[in-house]
């Protein structure tokens, strides 16, 4: 059975690719940003390219942090690809200035301490064990595009008095060790570019696909 996706329409550059990639793996999949059709959807993907207090003005325009709200109240299905990862966390700081993000996790999104930046191209990863999203490519490289990171650990941040199962964080590295991943129950995000990533992004894909409404 094909699952319903959305991926989020708030005006962010690149979604084709995201969409072309996730109906080659089996999703039946629309662009919108139409409430009744995310609220409804198997999963909603959150794509992202450029600043981030840019991609939170534009989602907030067509109140997508509400719908990514109501859909994580309800324990409803959400990835977040680059930009769409680092929106999930408190805040983003760019050129001195602070941004609110969707406050999903804790952390702050900041300038990769690198020789050379942006990260652009191919790099390994280290994911944790029991990880749905790296499945059969925990040893693969993924494409990364980008700037600025989460460089502290979402996990240690939240404490151990959570009821909740800590999330499980999967880790790179340019210059310094960054998030690259991040999975949280319903919640799920990739700092890299699946749907560039080749055959292990497809792979990667297909797992969270296969994931809804399990």
């Amino acid at each position: 059975m094909s699952r319903r996706v959305v991926v989020l329409d708030y005006g962010s550059g690149n979604v084709r690719s995201a969409v072309r990639a996730l109906e080659r793996v089996g999703a039946d999949v629309e662009l919108t940003a139409d409430p009744a059709a995310v609220a409804e959807a198997d999963g909603l993907v959150v794509p992202g390219v450029g600043a981030f207090a840019a991609v939170m003005e534009q989602l907030r325009a067509v109140r997508g942090d509400q719908l990514i709200e109501r859909r994580l109240a309800g324990g409803r299905p959400v990835l977040g690809i680059c930009v769409g990862l680092q929106v999930m966390f408190t805040a983003g700081d760019e050129h001195g200035v602070r941004t609110p993000g969707l406050d999903q996790w804790p952390g702050e999104v900041v300038r990769l301490d690198a020789p050379v930046v942006p990260h652009m191209g191919w790099s390994p990863v280290r994911a944790p064990e029991g990880s749905v999203l790296f499945d059969g490519v925990a040893d693969e490289r993924f494409y990364f595009v980008h700037s600025y990171a989460v460089q502290t650990d979402p996990a240690a941040a939240l404490g151990g008095d959570s009821p909740l199962e800590p999330p499980l964080v999967t880790w790179a590295e340019h210059g310094v060790p960054f998030v690259a991943a991040v999975e949280n129950g319903a919640l799920s995000a990739t700092q890299f570019h699946p749907e560039k990533s080749g055959d292990a992004g497809a792979q990667l894909l297909r797992n969270w696909v296969n994931s809804l409404g399990r």
